[in-house]
């Protein structure tokens, strides 16, 4: 057969439909979620639909649901080039996202296929793609962890960690080998039963998660400044009238430098007598690199927390030195990359310790080691709004919260802030 004719089979209106359902199936849960609908149920039905209807499939399809699950949850990816007037990049990225986990899944069912013609053996089809949706979530293609086949199942009746997973997947790929839809039925042994009968206590720490709805665009016009800085400081004003303790603001919710302007550091630390002040800025360390920081004042004093885990392609370039100076020349006016801190911060505020985590980073596996109790979260959505980015950050910290036990206080601009207790979200 030629080339021709084998690249021709990938462009069926079979494959490319039947690809493009599954993709869209698995990313059903996240988009109801987004119109603000949320059914235990029905999340349930569309997880386990889209795995078993996937398991069945060939490597065709498995390629086109690849790329539909890099469009259907990563479209907004190149929203932010938008913000450098840089539109005409958007639908590229958006296209390559698509490849990317196309060839990523597509070598998954060609891996299994082979070893099943080889061996005449139908079960080690389905457990090869099995496992290869079960080690997906450790496999990070353009440098960022989001995608995790097992999320689907954050608001379902089923659990999220591993070993649940694994025992969906394990009844499925039963119940095709053996042609017995009763098998099935082993995966209520998937059911979080440990979460439900001992759920933590819901905290009350005395916490105001402030929230804010100011564009990108705004948020760095210096003219606009002394307003911004106003309405905070009437928000920490506030929060001393009610008697809170601790007030959490957005990411760089302080559009500059902050350690450079001692005026309202002082101002900043003479509030932190009344009140512990969690905000985010930018930081501008004693040789002059910047960072994207977490400001902690707190008793008169204040420290400055830096990003461990920086956004790839947005605070540093992932690519090779040489290639990645080429793209930051074209796309960023040869801007420098952040720079990240080595570890994780953790700091303690009325003797409870809480880990530190700026936006994209409580989305990574490695803010959650040691099994932080107590995360406070800030985020600045603004650059990939309106998107579905916001709910996809939402369902992995939920994710986060259900696997490691982690309650999260999350204060965002450009969307919703809240707290995240035993995987569920409170406003």
């Amino acid at each position: 057969m030629s080339l021709y004719l084998k690249i021709g089979d990938y462009f069926t209106i079979k494959n490319i439909t039947t690809g493009f359902v599954i993709a869209f199936l698995s990313a059903g849960a996240m988009y109801l979620d987004w119109v603000g609908f949320v059914n235990p149920l029905i999340n349930t039905i569309l997880g386990f639909w889209m795995f078993y209807w996937l398991l069945q499939t060939n490597h065709k399809v498995w390629f086109w649901t690849g790329f539909g699950i890099g469009m259907t949850w990563f479209w907004w990816l190149g929203m932010s080039f938008a913000n450098y007037s840089l539109a005409w990049a958007v639908p590229i990225i958006f296209i390559v996202v698509g490849i990317v986990y196309g060839i990523l899944f597509l070598i998954i069912a060609k891996i299994a296929e082979r070893l099943a013609n080889k061996w005449n053996n139908e079960l080690i089809d389905f457990a090869i793609k099995a496992a290869g949706l079960l080690i997906l979530s450790y496999i990070h293609p353009l440098s960022f962890d989001w995608f995790k086949p097992e999320l689907v199942f954050v608001n379902s009746y089923l659990g999220i960690k591993k070993w649940q997973f694994a025992i969906i997947l394990s009844a499925m790929v039963l119940s095709l080998y053996r042609r017995n839809a009763w098998l099935l039925l082993l995966a209520v042994f998937a059911y979080p039963f440990q979460a439900q009968l001992h759920p933590k206590p819901l905290p009350n720490h005395h916490i105001v998660i402030t929230n804010t709805m100011t564009n990108v665009i705004d948020k760095w016009k210096p003219e606009l400044q002394p307003q911004h800085i106003d309405n905070i400081f009437h928000q920490i004003n506030r929060a001393i009238a009610e008697k809170k303790r601790l007030i959490i603001f957005p990411e760089s919710v302080f559009a500059l430098f902050i350690n450079l302007r001692p005026d309202l550091m002082t101002i900043l630390q003479g509030y932190s007598n009344d009140i512990t002040i969690i905000a985010g800025g930018l930081y501008a360390d004693p040789s002059g690199i910047p960072r994207n920081s977490t400001y902690i004042f707190k008793g008169g004093e204040f420290q400055v927390a830096n990003k461990a885990v920086l956004v790839p392609f947005g605070e540093y370039n992932p690519l090779p030195k040489w290639m990645g100076k080429i793209i930051n020349d074209i796309f960023f006016d040869g801007a420098p990359d952040y720079v990240a801190s080595a570890d994780v911060t953790d700091y303690t505020i009325d003797g409870i310790t809480y880990r530190n985590a700026i936006c994209f980073e409580a989305t990574s596996e490695k803010l959650y080691q040691g099994d932080p109790q107590e995360m406070i979260l800030i985020s600045n959505n603004g650059w990939v709004v309106p998107s579905i980015e916001p709910t996809l950050q939402k369902l992995l910290l939920q994710y986060y919260s259900k696997k490691y036990g982690t309650t999260i206080y999350h204060s965002a601009n450009m969307s919703p802030s809240y707290m995240v207790h035993n995987g569920e979200i409170h406003y």
